[in-house]
């Protein structure tokens, strides 16, 4: 079968030579290839930059967190019964902070100035564990962390307590 294929073909061959395609087919066709030639090493090289960037932040990322594992100093570190009372804090704090923030759009002028003294409890607490690892008495810079914890958890219990203050008062004058 290829025999009669290829017989054919030769035997005929001046009458497909016949049918070229124009001259103004072959210049659109060259012009298209040579836009897609320009197209996609732009396209590349986007790429690859964004590749390149995405490895740096990485890189730079697992620098940094393997540099404060190494450089940080966590409180169960200092003292395991400290460490306890933090994490046991905390747990609180989260609570009561998602039980304050229920009642912000009840009272949000209110809600605002809770934030605020919570805020300013928090940038304290960032400090005490900023000075951590450098600090020569660390059980004294760990008892200030778990105070601080303390001092939070007492803060939001009393701003929890006025909330519902106001909504019995609110309650009460709508009678």
């Amino acid at each position: 079968m290829n025999n009669k294929l290829e017989t054919f073909v030769k035997e005929n061959r001046k009458a497909f030579d016949v049918m070229e395609p124009s001259a103004a087919l072959w210049a659109k066709i060259e012009k298209e290839l040579d836009t897609k030639k320009k197209k996609k090493p732009v396209k590349l090289y986007l790429w690859m930059s964004a590749a390149a960037a995405i490895v740096v932040v990485f890189a730079l990322g697992w620098f940094y967190a393997g540099k404060l594992q190494n450089n940080g100093v966590e409180i169960a570190d200092v003292s395991a019964s400290y460490a306890k009372k933090e994490v046991h804090f905390a747990g609180l704090i989260t609570e009561k902070r998602d039980s304050l923030a229920i009642f912000a759009s009840a009272n949000p002028e209110l809600y605002k100035k809770f934030t605020a003294d919570l805020k300013k409890l928090d940038e304290d607490y960032e400090k005490l564990k900023a000075e951590l690892p450098s600090s020569p008495d660390q059980t004294f810079v760990v008892k200030a962390m778990v105070k601080n914890r303390e001092i939070q958890l007492q803060l939001l219990k009393q701003q929890l307590l006025i909330i519902n203050q106001v909504d019995d008062y609110k309650k009460v004058n709508q009678i």
